[in-house]
């Protein structure tokens, strides 16, 4: 019986024996699986890809032409280049745009069938009296709204030449940014690029342009005359003292306006010293020809303001 007891206590310590040593060694490789996993994780984090080869580009070749700087050039804007800002009032319509891209501008007073036209500002800065005078006649009408017969339309281009009013007030500010005299560019019968400047504007070189009409800004008052049944203009200059007829001989309309404008102005006409004439054509009331010196007939006021 002794015997039997004996024998049954060394099989009891030898199973404990091995279930201990399997249980360690299940321990011992988990242990060692996981430091495996993190030791690889770090290797991956941490290991650099080789940089592969980079592609040398050449250098692209410009071939750009020599461009002469225009001096008469000023950067482009998209407002008027002296704003002019009413409380109340009618706005105006934008016609066009110049060389620089600023709007030309036209306000509109009444309804009727009559339709006059003012121009002010042709020669920019330099005249740049014309386009005050205009806008003081835009807002006396605003506030006097029954100034305008209810037969007449009157349209008012309050500033032609804006790149010129941007540009200076002197006579640096008398052409357009391709310096062309506008007063010059419009495509009548006598047109040239150049004249005799003899008892005429010399102060800075100009021209008339490269044909007839060729700016932008001549060509909007074009396009504008062309698009309405206008019966008389009238052409805001200064300096001059007077009230110059159009058409070359001056036309018997455009002499009854300027004598009309003269009594109620006081600005002589015949003028004084009017040896130089601007002359230019607009298509007049339907004809379907170039008519001298504008509309039904057309004149220029010079003054002082």
């Amino acid at each position: 019986m002794p015997p039997r007891r004996k024998q049954s206590h060394v099989w009891v310590v030898l199973i404990w024996g091995i279930n201990g040593l399997a249980l360690f060694s299940i321990i011992g490789f988990s242990i060692f699986y996981r430091t495996s996993l993190n030791a690889s994780a770090a290797n991956a984090a941490t290991k650099t890809p080789r940089p592969g080869e980079t592609r040398k580009i050449p250098p692209t070749s410009y071939f750009l032409p020599t461009l002469t700087p225009n001096p008469y050039y000023t950067p482009p804007v998209f407002e008027t280049s002296t704003p002019f800002i009413l409380a109340y009032g009618p706005r105006p319509a934008v016609i066009g745009f110049s060389l620089a891209g600023r709007p030309i501008e036209a306000y509109t007073f009444g309804a009727g069938e009559k339709q006059y036209l003012i121009v002010a500002g042709i020669h920019g800065g330099y005249e740049g009296n014309t386009v005050a005078l205009a806008n003081e006649l835009i807002k006396y009408i605003i506030n006097n709204p029954d100034f305008i017969p209810e037969d007449v339309t009157i349209y008012i281009i309050r500033d032609m030449n804006p790149d010129a009013e941007a540009r200076s007030n002197d006579v640096d500010g008398r052409v357009n940014n391709n310096g062309v005299d506008l007063n010059r560019n419009f495509p009548s019968d006598n047109w040239a690029a150049d004249w005799n400047r003899d008892g005429c504007w010399i102060y800075r070189p100009t021209t008339g342009g490269t044909y007839g009409g060729s700016e932008p800004e001549t060509r909007t008052v074009m396009s504008f005359i062309a698009s309405h049944h206008i019966t008389a203009m009238i052409s805001y200059h200064s300096a001059a003292l007077g009230v110059f007829p159009g058409g070359v001989p001056w036309e018997e309309p455009s002499r009854r306006l300027a004598g009309a404008l003269a009594k109620v102005t006081g600005y002589p006409y015949p003028p004084h010293g009017h040896r130089m004439r601007i002359h230019w054509h607009t298509r007049g009331l339907g004809s379907g020809k170039w008519c001298r010196r504008g509309c039904g007939h057309g004149i220029e006021g010079s003054q002082t303001y």
